[in-house]
């Protein structure tokens, strides 16, 4: 297992199903929603209605204090199609998979039950119970394990093939350590490579000028459409980008 020396989860690893299930309870409305991608169909826990819940945070927080948004409990679409992405990867030139930022753990849960190991991180520690709970309920800890990280700060001590975020870059001060952290824990490899998925209207202009220092990037814009059919919402459509960065000196 690999450990992070500078951070602890919040909660038991050895705790069992029910029990992180309570301590989600104690702090959020929550329910499982049945995620297919592909063939596999998963159960992850949500918070019920995360609007309705926002609009609660908003009436009980002081006037003048921060409202601390549970942006990492959205399943955003870009982490829909890391999913599909990551199922047509061969599965022997990869042994290992870390996904940055995973918030509930979507991708790197559909990656393990693809039969990756994946290493789901997040810097959140709600965001990390969540991604547990989602590791137990579907029987992946034989395939899955979670480990906080922020990415400005933290070294591990292993590097990997594979490295995946979705909607990590919106936050321009975190760039330049995230491409440290990037140079730091992708494989020595020249079939290495860090998969970004982002929404296409947010720029991040600057972190690829930066990242092309280091990296040969290539990139992929696919539209994607939200099924709402079970709702009184018409189908949403989205464009996402997919970069591949892979090291340039190897």
């Amino acid at each position: 297992m690999i450990e992070n020396s500078k951070r602890s989860l919040s909660f038991s690893p050895n705790a069992s199903l029910d029990e992180l299930i309570s301590i989600a309870q104690s702090r959020f409305p929550v329910s499982f929603e049945t995620i297919k991608i592909g063939p596999y169909s998963l159960d992850i826990l949500q918070i019920s209605d995360l609007e309705a819940y926002i609009d609660h945070l908003g009436s009980v927080t002081s006037e003048g204090k921060g409202l601390e948004l549970p942006f990492w409990a959205k399943i955003w679409p870009t982490s829909i199609l890391l999913s599909y992405y990551v199922q047509r990867l061969p599965q022997t030139k990869i042994d290992s998979i870390l996904e940055l930022g995973a918030g509930v753990g979507v991708c790197g849960l559909f990656a393990a039950k693809h039969g990756f190991k994946v290493t789901i991180s997040d810097n959140h520690d709600d965001a990390l119970l969540f991604s547990q709970i989602n590791i137990l309920k579907n029987d992946l800890s034989s395939q899955a394990q979670v480990l906080p990280i922020d990415f400005t700060h933290d070294i591990l001590p292993s590097r990997f093939p594979l490295i995946l975020g979705s909607e990590i870059l919106y936050r321009e001060s975190t760039y330049r350590p995230l491409i440290e952290f990037l140079i730091n824990h992708l494989a020595h490899s020249p079939t290495a490579e860090i998969v970004l998925a982002k929404n296409y209207t947010l720029s991040a202009k600057t972190f690829f000028e930066l990242a092309q220092e280091e990296f040969k990037i290539s990139e992929k814009t696919i539209g994607y459409k939200e099924d709402n059919s079970s709702t009184e919402r018409s189908s949403e459509k989205h464009l996402c980008q997919i970069y591949r960065l892979n090291p340039k000196d190897i």
